[in-house]
Formats: C-alpha cells, sequence, structure tokens
C-alpha cells in the first residue's frame, strides 16, 4: 500500500483523478466586430452582402466593415456610397479576408479560403450538391465557424432567407414571361393578364411552394387565368388559403398536366428537391404539344429541372426556342434583380450582426437562437451538419458539445 503524500500525489495526477477547474465560458462585454464584403467571383453573382444602408447602421452601432472595392458593382452601389456609409473600401482581397466576420452570397472558393488567416466566422450560401469536399476540408483546416445563411430559420421556424429569395423569383418569372410574351421578342404577342372581352392568359405553375405561390399571386393580380399543381395536397391548401382566391389545384397526374400544359400561354416550374435532382414531370412529347410561341420558364433549373426540354441558360444569353416553345431556363433569378435581393439579404442579417455584436461572441447567439444554430454546418474546424459528414464522408459532432457551457 503507497503511504508516501507524495507518490501518491503523482499517481493520482498521472490518473487524472485529482479534481480540476471546470472550464466556463467567460461572459464577453458588447464588442466591436470587424465584418469584411468581398466581391462575389461567381459566374452572373451580381448580389451584394450589404447594401450601404446597413453599412451605415452597423458602423453607427460601433462597428467596422471592410468592403472590396467593386463589391456593390452588379447592384449599382458604387465606392463612394460605401465609403460614405462609413466603410473602409479595401483593393486587396487578402485585407477584407482577415476580418473576424467574412460575409458573402455565394460559397467559398478554394483560392478565396487561401486568403484567410483562419479562426474566423464565414457566412455564406451553402450549396450542398455542389459543394466540393475540397472546401470543406480547406475550411477546417483553418478552423472556421460556417454559417449557411440559406438554413437559418427565424422566430417562426421558416427559413427566411430562401422564403424572401422564393418570393423575388416567383414574383420574377412572371415579369420574365409577360416581357418573352410580347411581340418583340418572338413571342405570341399576348399581354400577360386579361382586358375586358378578350379571353385572359392561361398560366400553368408547377410546385407550390415560395416561388409558387407568389407567382400565382403575381399572375392572379395582372388578371391571369392560373393552374397550379404539386405532389402534396397540404401545399395545394395551404396556397390557397394565402392567396385568398379559389385557383384551379390538380395534383400532379400526367393526364391531367398534359392537358393544362397544352393549353398553357405560360408555364412555370417550380418545383423543388429538399436533396439531390428536381423531378422531370413534363416530358417530350408534352412541351411539343404547346402553342407555339408560349413560354416555359423553368425557375427550379439549378436543380436540374422540372421540364424534359430545360437546359442551363445565363442572363447574358437567357433564352431557347424548341417545338416553337420560348424557354427561359437561367438559374439564380434573383440576380435579375439584384439590388432588390441585396436589400432583403441586408433586412435580415444586419439585425442578426448587431445581436453577435451585442453579445460579444458569436457563441451565445448560436446557444440562445435555435434558428440561427440549425444554420452552422461547422464550429472552430469541427463540422457539425450529419447530412454533409454522411454525403462527404467526413467525421461530425453535434454542436451542443462543442460550445462552451455556461
Amino acid at each position: 500500500m503507497v503511504t508516501d503524500p507524495e507518490l501518491l500525489k503523482s499517481l493520482l495526477h498521472e490518473g487524472g483523478l485529482l479534481p480540476k477547474e471546470e472550464m466556463l465560458a467567460i461572459k464577453r462585454k458588447k464588442g466591436q466586430l470587424m465584418i469584411g464584403i468581398p466581391k462575389e467571383i461567381s459566374f452572373q453573382e451580381r448580389r451584394v452582402a450589404l447594401v450601404p444602408e446597413a453599412v451605415s447602421l452597423l458602423v453607427a452601432n460601433g462597428h467596422r466593415v471592410k468592403i472590396e472595392a467593386g463589391a456593390g458593382d452588379g447592384t449599382n452601389f458604387s465606392d463612394g456610397e460605401y465609403s460614405e456609409a462609413g466603410a473602409s473600401i479595401c483593393h486587396d482581397k487578402k485585407e477584407v479576408y482577415s476580418c473576424d466576420i467574412i460575409f458573402k452570397v455565394a460559397p467559398p472558393s478554394e483560392a478565396e479560403i487561401e486568403l484567410m488567416p483562419g479562426n474566423q466566422t464565414f457566412i455564406s450560401a451553402l450549396q450542398i450538391s455542389t459543394q466540393p469536399k475540397a472546401i470543406l476540408e480547406k475550411l477546417m483546416a483553418k478552423k472556421t465557424t460556417c454559417i449557411a445563411w440559406d438554413y437559418i430559420k427565424d422566430e417562426e421556424g421558416v427559413f427566411s432567407v430562401v422564403r424572401t429569395m422564393g418570393e423575388i423569383a416567383g414574383n420574377t418569372a412572371i415579369l420574365v414571361a409577360g416581357e418573352l410574351l410580347s411581340s418583340y421578342t418572338m413571342g405570341k404577342g399576348l399581354m400577360l393578364g386579361g382586358v375586358a372581352g378578350v379571353q385572359p392568359t392561361e398560366v400553368v405553375i408547377i410546385g407550390a411552394g415560395t416561388v409558387g405561390e407568389f407567382a400565382t399571386r403575381a399572375a392572379l393580380g395582372l388578371g391571369a387565368s392560373v393552374k397550379v399543381f404539386d405532389n402534396s395536397v397540404a401545399r395545394l391548401r395551404r396556397l390557397q388559403i394565402a392567396v385568398g382566391n379559389r385557383v384551379f389545384t390538380s395534383i400532379i397526374q400526367p393526364k391531367v398536366l398534359a392537358k393544362a400544359i397544352r393549353r398553357a400561354d405560360v408555364a412555370i416550374g417550380a418545383l423543388r428537391a429538399p436533396m439531390g435532382r428536381t423531378p422531370c414531370v413534363v416530358t417530350n412529347e408534352m412541351v411539343e404539344q404547346m402553342k407555339e410561341g408560349s413560354v416555359v420558364v423553368d425557375v427550379s433549373i439549378d436543380q436540374g429541372g422540372c421540364f424534359e426540354t430545360s437546359k442551363v441558360t445565363n442572363h447574358n444569353d437567357p433564352t431557347f426556342s424548341k417545338y416553337g416553345v420560348i424557354h427561359y431556363c437561367v438559374p439564380n433569378i434573383a440576380s435579375r434583380v439584384s439590388r432588390t435581393a441585396s436589400f432583403a439579404l441586408s433586412n435580415i442579417f444586419s439585425p442578426l450582426l448587431l445581436d453577435i455584436g451585442e453579445k460579444g461572441s458569436i457563441d451565445d447567439v448560436i446557444r440562445f437562437k435555435v434558428g440561427f444554430k440549425d444554420g452552422v454546418y461547422m464550429y472552430k474546424g469541427v463540422l457539425t451538419n450529419e447530412i454533409l459528414g454522411k454525403v462527404f464522408d467526413l467525421n461530425y459532432q453535434p454542436i451542443d458539445l462543442l460550445l462552451p457551457r455556461i
């Protein structure tokens, strides 16, 4: 039996049996945030993360904002407007990527991650279907805390950014269709809507989500005759209640859909898939039977599209014709109205950034805002998103196990 106190103490220490101090988080005081806004380099991404009005609000609350020169060009915001709002204009990318919080619209590229010193917070979109594994591994190596703005929920449990962009896409899809129906764009020369004594334009909308709902609202507001199709009766019922009008609704049945498509002047594809490709519900044969000069706007093209005839186009050359039907298949349709979309993003994130500054730490916002926590997919270099972990065969841990205790 060991009786020597020093030897006993040594053995207890080696075995980890000595009582130790509990590591508790120290509540931080209200601090100054250093926010970096880089210029978007993704193809035809014209949105900017913060507009000058949002920058002015953050600066007035004691925070600093560094914005890359030319970041607002796509939304017609000049460097002068940002400078007057209180932002520092940086001509060196590395200076922007050295900020504590980096906020941008599109996911980061490998070149952008290389500019980061590490131990930072990165807020951007997360596109699981196109996100390379190498990007995640580089972010993990940089000990980054990553937040996907398209997975953040508001107080009511709604994906606020996704819904807002869906509203913009739905309204814009109808406006685009109306433009393409005109004679000067090789359309049928129809007005999207109706006037007294003239048969209204017939619009078929496939998908009763947010995009479908706001496309329906816009089409009904113009006086068009609208038919909505979806695979979910619950979504169709919710859409009818939301628009306050007894529009024609139907489950997607090939014969019923084919009949509606054949008579339609405009067809809007607004189906979404939770993961993977959007189901292709409109066949070549259905499109071939459409009236010549009709218009197809496939908003779901970023997930593969729900029309068999769809192929990806861009904002510079947005349309093509097949079977005499004009197709508009541009992904990221919100970039067409980039200024409106940028204001929408800023309105959502300005209060969140102020809240982070008020609490002094992003940890407290993650801990107490459940909806914000849903958007965190990496915490200080540790993957916390189960789906990403399984898709890319990477180790992941629940974020609640990683947050410091209080």
